[in-house]
């Protein structure tokens, strides 16, 4: 097995301003797969609620309540 120069020497370090540059970068890549995931969601969500909604017609409107005296 040979060594390489990437065996025997440690990684440099990253700057303060470079590890939180990359944390930002991270983060937001999160939060932009969970907003796409929770749109994908709504939306199915939506289309299955119409798809309800058309297959039993238009909802009952409620009655509304007079004052009593």
């Amino acid at each position: 097995m040979t060594k390489s120069k990437d065996d025997l020497f440690k990684p440099e370090k990253l700057s303060a301003l470079a590890k939180s540059e990359q944390t930002t970068s991270v983060a937001k890549d999160i939060l932009a797969n969970e907003a796409s995931a929770r749109q994908k969601k709504t939306d199915r969500l939506r289309a299955l609620r119409l798809a309800q909604e058309a297959e039993l017609g238009p909802a009952p409107k409620a009655k509304k309540k007079g004052k009593k005296g």
